[in-house]
């Protein structure tokens, strides 16, 4: 019977999973831009926090002055971000004819140095492919593309202005949920933990990707590369990414020298130069930073990495380690589940840096939502 019980909640739990997914699959418009407004929260509120810790002014900061502030700085940076992809756009539509010509050039020296010329084909094979691909319908797809994102950005904010506002009777509707203090506790215990460990990953996490981006502008800007202050940007933001991130981050700014310079020692140099800062930022500095901060397997990762990217495309790589880490959380403080939560674990412990052992009993007193 105790096998059988086993094997039906197996099969209870793998069903679930399935409807789950498909759930999440057909509703991801809904729900993207709503864990991307979550995670905004999030920063918003590690920003403020941070504030606290400025010399003499900090701790004499109201807190709705500090999330003003907050607000103020990320909403600056969203406009500088927009406003530097709109320029380039235009630059690059300036620019079409020039680079089209040149990439028709290094095609040919492709083409000359395998020896590939004399073939019959390949002449009508190179013409057909510019034919095809016209770098024209290209931007505009992209500046469709582009336009969906804005509408997108308009609703994450709507979801923050509204998180933001839930924040302030999060407590009492905590409270409310049951007339047990344990489970109240255990409650608060869970979100404490989700906070601190998700918010402790997106600050430091940003904080590395905007020295990536900083550091790779300054090495990308000495040789004259077109769009620079973009490719910096769109490296930091790709950084969020595991993995893939990494390799897409060297791989757009080095194509688009290749067409631009189409000098092989430029090129190598600069891949040579982006590579080592890929390499020394997240081999040496990522792991110092960030520790055991979220405590995950980096099998988990690569499969939560493909699993959410499947579900959500683009903005699902981008949550994919966020949304696992707060799932381990959530596993493992139920004894059915915490066997999952031990296999997603990096070294099979269920515990943070700050908080101690996961699944152990709730603390009596812990800080109710979000911290101010």
């Amino acid at each position: 019977m105790v096998r059988g019980d086993r094997l039906q909640s197996v099969v209870h739990g793998a069903a679930l999973a399935l409807i789950v997914g498909w759930v999440l699959y057909v509703g991801k418009q809904v729900f993207v831009p709503m864990v991307f407004g979550v995670l905004v929260v999030y920063v918003i509120i590690g920003l403020a926090r941070a504030l606290t810790a400025l010399p003499l002014v900090g701790p004499r900061l109201p807190a709705p002055l500090r999330y003003a502030l907050s607000i103020f700085g990320i909403s600056v940076a969203i406009a500088a971000a927009v406003s530097l992809v709109v320029n380039n756009f235009g630059r690059v539509v300036q620019l079409v004819p020039t680079y089209q010509d040149a990439l028709l050039q290094r095609i040919q020296q492709l083409a000359e140095f395998l020896g590939l010329q004399a073939a019959p084909t390949w002449t009508a094979l190179r013409e057909d492919f510019l034919a095809r691909v016209q770098l024209q319908d290209l931007i505009g797809t992209t500046v469709v593309s582009v336009t969906g994102i804005g509408m997108t950005v308009l609703i994450v904010l709507l979801y923050v202005t509204f998180l933001l506002l839930e924040k302030r009777v999060l407590p009492a509707k905590l409270h409310a949920m049951s007339d047990d203090p344990a489970d109240v506790a255990r409650i608060h215990h869970v979100l404490d933990s989700i906070n601190t460990r998700t918010g402790q990953y997106l600050s430091l996490k940003t904080l590395i990707n905007v020295l990536l981006g900083v550091v790779s502008w300054a090495m990308m800007a000495p040789f004259g590369l077109e769009f620079a202050g973009f490719w910096a940007v769109l490296i930091a933001v790709l950084n969020y990414v595991p993995y893939i991130g990494s390799f897409l981050g060297v791989l757009f700014p080095v194509a688009w020298a290749i067409v631009q310079f189409g000098d092989p020692g430029t090129v190598i140099t600069l891949l040579l130069l982006l590579t080592t800062a890929q390499f020394l930022i997240g081999n040496f500095l990522d792991p110092y930073l960030m520790g055991n901060s979220l405590n995950l397997s980096p099998f988990v990762i690569l499969a939560s990495l493909l699993t959410w990217g499947g579900l959500w495309g683009i903005p699902g790589a981008f949550l994919a380690v966020p949304i696992t880490a707060v799932l381990a959380i959530v596993l493992s403080e139920f004894p059915g589940t915490r066997p999952i939560a031990v296999l997603m674990s990096r070294n099979g412990r269920l515990h943070g840096r700050l908080h101690g052992r996961l699944g152990g009993p709730p603390r009596a007193r812990a800080p109710a939502g979000p911290p101010a």
